[in-house]
């Protein structure tokens, strides 16, 4: 991801919690203490980290807080938090809600695919972020491009994104520009693929009875075992390539 940056002519800045201190532009000496820590903090976490010396990685909400503040306008992510499916317990991201009322530029694929991709969509529109598919016209579904939810606005390149951007922060809308990227295609996995494996981990966490924070990661853990690794290797690459165009987004909305 450092060297996409870069070679697209923009410095990359690692957003994390230290000690403590919430850090933009993380040293990537330390980035592997932050992957052992383990500890994933939210916006509702920060106060707490830091009042007690914590470090830890940060979701895409704390991620976007933390990078406005220090005045960042682009970020890029693998995928957005949202609508977990089901259930009588309603489970919404943290991440819809900073989206909504925090204005930066987010590069992803789509929201993970374990989620309930119709009501995520509804939630971002309820919120007022503007969703552009760039490159296609449906959303994708984190390891796979496609969902079946077509998306209304579609952008070709970076200098289209920067525009329609410069003309939110005119307009002064205060939510998030969401630009939606489909994984890479000698990686993606195919969409039926991905539901089965996310159905059978979705299943096998209900039985075991996990929810709430813990949900994700089991259920990302999961899938990479039911695909054999090949979702890891998806988000891998998907990775890589949505910080390259966050890059390309970044250098277009500075010339």
């Amino acid at each position: 991801m450092v060297q996409a940056v870069r070679e697209r002519g923009a410095e990359p800045a690692f957003v994390g919690v230290v000690r403590g201190k919430p850090v933009i532009g993380i040293p990537e000496s330390v980035l592997a203490e932050l992957a052992e820590s383990g500890r994933k903090l939210s916006t509702r976490d920060l106060p707490v980290a830091a009042a007690r010396g914590e470090s830890g990685g940060t979701t895409v909400a704390a991620t976007l807080f933390l990078a406005h503040r220090a005045g960042a306008e682009v970020a890029a992510t693998g995928g957005i938090g949202g609508v977990h499916p089901g259930g009588a317990r309603f489970d919404e991201s943290a991440d819809l809600g900073e989206l909504g009322r925090t204005p930066m530029t987010l590069v992803c694929s789509g929201a993970k695919a374990i989620l309930d991709l119709p009501a995520t969509m509804e939630r971002l529109d309820t919120l007022g972020v503007t969703v552009l598919g760039f490159g296609t016209d449906e959303l994708p579904a984190f390891w796979s491009a496609e969902s079946g939810l077509p998306l209304a606005d579609t952008v070709a390149d970076a200098k289209e994104v920067a525009a329609v951007t410069r003309e939110a922060r005119v307009l002064g809308l205060r939510g998030a520009v969401l630009v939606c990227v489909p994984p890479p295609a000698d990686t993606a996995l195919p969409r039926e693929e991905s539901d089965r494996a996310v159905e059978r981990a979705l299943e096998e966490a209900q039985a075991l009875g996990i929810a709430g924070a813990s949900l994700t990661p089991f259920l990302l853990a999961r899938v990479a075992e039911i695909t054999e690794g090949r979702s890891l290797r998806a988000n891998v690459a998907l990775l890589e390539n949505n910080a390259a165009i966050a890059a390309e987004i970044a250098v277009a909305a500075a010339g």
